[in-house]
């Protein structure tokens, strides 16, 4: 501008007269033109300002992130200052605001002058999970509880299977039952020579037959008291067989024999995986008394060591094994020197349920040794009244079928070979 002013001067002071120049206010000297000079000096002045100004309104609403107070401050152009604002609102409009649940809430308690709740998130439906028999306790102890297997409710072996002690449970099935025999002892003798009847009685082949087997708890958690799930027991059994001439009118129906057969038991929950599906769930240890009560010549009796073990594979198929050794007893108070030859030293029982309603068994009996006598029982229980698929009673009153061939369907006959049918009612670990 200070060129422009200073060239404009140059043909003044060429063409002008040597009239001295005035002085101002302040001494300042002025510098005089033709009118139209000075409008040509204004003009140039009035757009070099304004193409300054708009230069600068340009460079003031055309920030990077122009605020409100920046465009406030924009007080020497009215344009400049609005548009400044029109684009700080169109850059905070464009911005996507985040929409949230907890947003929302917070929104909706503003407005309602409550506090916000964050909405928890919908919980997923649990996946149904399988039935697995499993040493697990539930909050309440049943030994009928069908959740556990059969040989967990009927020793115990776990925490919500236990029963508690002292309690009267079924041991051997309860049963009444008519037996027919291919021959009957009508003069039981011994090894020994005054174990022998001095007469024959003419016992009648067709009898009734009477099992009563009972059991209690008497202690539990010896060994296993800082486990949570598993529960060791000490029982006490005892079971009576008799058989009774009940169509021997003429003899005047006596029972022809009694056998009777304590026993202590510990039972420890041993719940080990076997090849093949199959679970070894207890060990066991025994000791057992049995005998007839009969003085000689009649007199029968033995004690033995019993060492037992159980597995099952699912709710169908359970296999119990025993072996026994004879406590050995003097010459003159051995009653029957060679029993365990006939009975056995060792006996397996299966059973297999195919339903809740049938329950077929197999128990096997042999002497180990090269003459391998013992014995076969063959059984069939039959559920009777009630729902047949309740799963709720696992237990209960059975038509019973039984036969037997070998040594030792009584103890009188420990010595004497004799197949036996037996059919009747049982009741089973009632």
């Amino acid at each position: 501008m200070y060129g422009l002013l200073h060239n404009a001067d140059i043909p003044t002071r060429q063409n002008a007269t040597s009239t001295p120049p005035t002085s101002d206010a302040t001494g300042a000297a002025a510098i005089t033109a033709p009118p139209a000079m000075k409008s040509l000096i204004a003009s140039l002045f009035i757009a070099l300002c304004a193409a300054s100004t708009l230069a600068t309104a340009q460079n003031v609403v055309q920030p990077q992130a122009p605020d409100w107070q920046h465009c406030s401050a924009l007080n020497g152009d009215d344009s400049a200052r609005l548009r400044c604002f029109d684009q700080w609102a169109a850059q905070h409009t464009s911005e996507p605001t985040p929409h949230t649940e907890a947003a929302s809430a917070n929104n909706l308690a503003a407005d309602t002058d409550a506090p916000a709740t964050p909405k928890k998130p919908a919980a997923s439906a649990p996946a149904a999970e399988p039935v697995v028999i499993t040493m697990t306790a539930p909050e309440e102890h049943n030994c009928k509880n069908p959740r556990f297997s059969e040989l967990s409710r009927f020793w115990e072996l776990e925490a919500g299977s236990d029963c508690g002690t002292f309690g009267i449970r079924g041991y051997k099935p309860i049963s009444l039952s008519v037996i027919g025999s291919d021959s009957v002892n009508t003069q039981p003798d011994s090894s020994l020579a005054d174990h022998r009847a001095t007469t024959a009685i003419d016992y009648n082949t067709t009898e009734a037959r009477i099992q009563v087997s009972v059991r209690t708890k008497i202690a539990q958690g010896l060994l296993t008291q800082n486990d949570p799930l598993r529960r060791d027991s000490l029982w006490f059994g005892y079971t009576q067989q008799s058989n009774w001439q009940l169509f021997s009118a003429d003899l005047s129906r006596p029972f022809r024999t009694t056998d009777h057969e304590p026993e202590l038991m510990y039972i420890y929950p041993t719940d080990l995986n076997l090849p093949g599906g199959w679970r070894w769930r207890y060990s066991g240890l025994s000791i057992n008394h049995q005998s007839n009560g009969q003085p000689l010549p009649l007199s029968r009796s033995w004690n033995r060591a019993i060492l037992m073990a159980g597995v099952e594979k699912g709710s169908e198929f359970q296999l119990m094994g025993k072996v026994w050794y004879r406590l050995p007893e003097s010459a003159s108070s051995d009653d029957n020197p060679e029993i365990s030859n006939t009975i056995g030293r060792a006996e397996l029982t299966g059973i297999w349920s195919p339903d809740k309603t049938n329950s077929f068994g197999l128990t096997v009996r042999n002497s180990l040794r090269e003459q391998a006598n013992g014995s076969i029982k063959l059984e069939w229980l039959r559920r009777i009244g009630g729902n047949s698929g309740d799963s709720n009673q696992p237990n209960g009153l059975r038509f019973h079928t039984q036969l037997f061939s070998g040594y030792g369907d009584s103890l009188i006959d420990y010595n004497r070979r004799r197949t036996v049918l037996s059919v009747g009612l049982s009741l089973v670990d009632w």
